[in-house]
This record gives C-alpha cells, structure tokens and sequence, in this order.
C-alpha cells in the first residue's frame, strides 16, 4: 500500500497541482495587496476621496466614523465596503488568469495542417488509362 501510494504522489498530474495550488496561494497575496494597497486608494481617491475600506452599515443604528470603532462597539455591522474591494480584487484575479491562459494557449504549437489531398484512384487510373492509349 505504502508502494502504490508513493507512486501515485509521484505522478506527474499530482506534482503539478500541488505546485498549482502554491503558485495560485501566491498570486491571490499579490494581488491581494495591490488591490488593498494600490487599487483601492487610486479609486478611492477618483471616487472623491472615499475610503472603501470604512464604508459599512451599523445594525445598531449608530453613526461609527470607521469599521474599526463600529466593530469595536460589539454590533453588527454590515461591512460592504470590504465587499467592494473583494469584487474588485475578483476582477483583477479574473483578468490575471485571462492574460496567463491567453499567454499559455499562444505557446502551444497548433496542428500540424492536414496533408494535401493527393490524386483519388479514379484520377490514377484514367492517367494511366490516358498513358496506355499513346
């Protein structure tokens, strides 16, 4: 058992998913962090000056200046501004995985184009037919 199941970690396919899944983990932190750290604020700041970060609905009915004080205060809170730069960070990801899949399939030679068609029998035998009369 110990055998079958060194030879199945050892298969090409599971090797390259568990780089897939790595490789996936350390894209979503970068893009992640540029979403929050760049994204955000440049829209944010287009959007005149809002944090998208702070933007939230207190179910207590009380008026929070930030999400942080609105947590802090123990109620609920509908963070939707959280939402937005989760929709946004989607998009990029989205796009991302568009520009590598699109890079990938050009990488990849296409078929070989399909061999001329050469002369039916027909065609062969009324050449040669063709031949034997001279």
């Amino acid at each position: 058992m110990l055998k079958e199941f060194k030879n199945f970690i050892m298969t090409g396919n599971v090797i390259e998913f568990a780089v897939a899944v790595i490789m996936a983990g350390a894209l979503g932190a970068v893009i992640n962090g540029f979403v929050k750290d760049i994204a955000m604020p440049f829209i944010g700041y287009f959007a005149g000056g809002m944090n998208f970060e702070d933007m939230h609905i207190a179910m207590d009915g009380q008026d929070y200046t930030t999400l942080a004080a609105a947590k802090e205060a123990g109620g609920a809170v509908i963070a939707y501004g959280s939402w937005i730069n989760t929709i946004v960070n989607l998009l990029i990801v989205g796009l991302v995985m568009f520009i590598i899949v699109r890079a990938y399939n050009k990488t990849k030679t296409p078929p070989a184009p399909a061999a001329p068609a050469g002369p039916s029998q027909e065609d062969l035998l009324a050449e040669i037919r063709d031949l034997l009369k001279k």
